[in-house]
């Protein structure tokens, strides 16, 4: 038997809960028998006195069966997931529906500006006229060219667009911004002029009179219009003189890229001049025999389609000097580049509107 001293530390041991570790043991299993469900595995091992025989009441056993927390959980979770896929497939079908109605709304608002085109062609018409508007002009499909009507809504929003680069630019610009954003905005400018040249192929094949005149431009811009556009060389004498910390070679690519472009220029005007002059001389000759006038007339048909050429080739020019000059340029370098030259433009359009506003500005008034 043992001795009083060693049953009062036995006894005292177990007041102090010795068997602790065991009942923790069990807690344990409790807790981990969701994963062990789950994940089925070797019976879990758990650190004992080896000189010790586990007792069966402190042997963990698992359940065979799922108990009832269990099944409430999957109902739970599966009543989730039924309610998850509905939500998913409800916003589907919303967005759907609003991807309808917001195509509704662009159609109805083409057609609107293009019924306001048609009203303000008719006004500036009968203005033409002497006042007297006719009224069979108004609705008349043969009056309006759609291919026009369209690049006229397309150069709109390709103006409002540019201010918002113009904006970004200059925010880019005063924040200090890194070379990679600069370099994602010069390339965004570049496409977006890219993207005018596409519109004014489009409207040239249409209309080449109408895209050479220069009527879908503010009034000042037309001032220095060159095949339907600004002259490159122009242009690059505008910017360069603006943008900061050119190097002398960069400064010697620049004359050299305007002096190319100025080459380019005069020879597209030569050949303009020749078809111009060619023009004149077939207009002006006498055909009295219907047989040649008709020879006549596909003749000049055919010189004035080649005038869409020239349009192509000064707007090739126009973005070959922009990417050439891009290249030659920073980052920062080029997005100040293209700042000067977006801004230059938009304040062509600000001049334009303040002289079309003068009559009734009493500042304008003597």
């Amino acid at each position: 038997m043992s001795s009083p001293s060693t049953q009062l530390v036995i006894t005292k041991r177990m007041g102090m809960g010795i068997h602790d570790p065991f009942q923790q043991v069990g807690m344990w299993a409790d807790n981990f028998k969701v994963e062990n469900t789950l994940n089925p595995g070797p019976s879990q091992i758990f650190m004992m006195n080896p000189t010790t025989e586990p007792k069966d009441e402190y042997i963990p056993h698992e359940s065979t069966g799922q108990s009832g927390d269990d099944q409430e959980t999957n109902t739970a979770v599966s009543k989730v997931l039924r309610r998850l896929a509905q939500n998913r497939e409800a916003a589907r079908k919303s967005r759907q529906r609003k991807k309808a109605y917001v195509q509704q709304l662009e159609t109805s608002r083409l057609k609107l500006m293009q019924l306001e085109l048609e009203i303000e062609k008719a006004k500036k018409q009968g203005l033409y006229m002497g006042g007297a508007l006719d009224a069979t002009y108004i609705g008349s499909p043969a009056t309006i060219n759609p291919g026009i009507a369209t690049f006229e809504m397309e150069y709109s929003q390709w103006v409002e667009e540019q201010h918002r680069q113009n904006a970004e630019l200059r925010n880019a610009l005063q924040t200090q911004s890194s070379d990679v954003q600069l370099d994602l905005l010069v390339q965004s400018g570049l496409n977006h002029y890219s993207n005018l040249f596409r519109i004014k192929a489009e409207a040239a094949n249409a209309d080449v009179f109408y895209l050479i005149s220069g009527v879908w431009k503010a009034s000042v811009e037309r001032l220095f219009l060159w095949i339907g556009g600004s002259r490159p060389s122009q242009l690059l004498t505008i910017i360069v003189p603006q943008v900061e910390g050119l190097t002398d070679e960069q400064k010697a690519s620049c004359t050299k890229l305007r002096q190319s472009s100025q080459q380019a220029e005069d020879a597209l005007s030569q050949g303009l001049d020749k078809l111009q002059q060619n023009l004149v001389l077939n207009t002006a000759a006498d055909t009295s025999d219907i047989g040649s006038f008709g020879f006549q007339m596909t003749s000049l048909k055919e010189k004035i389609e080649a005038l869409e050429g020239f349009v192509s080739q000064a707007d090739h020019l126009r973005q070959q000097t922009l990417v050439h000059m891009s290249r030659t340029l920073s980052s920062r370098q080029a997005a100040q580049g293209l700042l000067v030259l977006g801004e230059y433009f938009q304040r062509l359009r600000a001049l334009s509107s303040l002289w079309s506003a003068r009559p009734s500005d009493p500042a304008f008034q003597a």
